[in-house]
C-alpha cells in the first residue's frame, strides 16, 4: 500500500475529485493549505501598500491507494491538475505500513 500526496491549485480540486471517483476511488482526504516552491511568492497592493506573500494557497490530497493502483492514481491526478504553468504543485508517494478501519476493525487493503 502506498499514501498518495498530492499538492495541486485549489480551483482543480472538484476536477480531480470526479477524476480519482471516475477510477474507483472512494476515499481522500482534503486540507487547505499554504506553502510555496520555486514559485517563492508575490508582491500585493493593497491599499497603496505593498506587500510580498511568500506563501500561495495550495489544496492538499491524500489517498491511500493498494499498490496495484498508485501508477493510474499519480497519472491521473498529475494529468487532471496539470495547467502547464508554475505553481502545479506536486505528488509525493510514500509506503503506507498498515491501515485499519475502526468501525469494523479491516485490515490493510480492506480498509481502504
Amino acid at each position: 500500500m502506498k499514501l498518495v500526496v498530492a499538492i495541486i491549485k485549489p480551483f482543480k480540486l472538484d476536477e480531480v475529485k470526479d477524476a480519482l471517483n471516475e477510477l474507483g476511488i472512494e476515499g481522500i482526504t482534503v486540507s487547505e493549505v499554504k506553502g510555496f516552491g520555486r514559485q517563492k511568492g508575490h508582491t500585493e497592493l493593497y491599499r497603496g501598500a505593498e506587500y510580498v506573500v511568500d506563501f500561495i494557497p495550495k489544496v492538499k490530497l491524500e489517498v491511500a491507494v493498494a499498490d496495484d493502483k498508485v501508477l493510474k492514481v499519480v497519472e491521473t491526478i498529475e494529468s487532471t491538475a496539470k495547467t502547464g504553468r508554475i505553481g502545479d504543485g506536486k505528488i509525493f508517494i510514500l509506503p503506507l505500513d498498515g491501515v485499519v478501519r475502526i468501525r469494523t476493525g479491516e485490515k490493510d487493503n480492506d480498509a481502504i
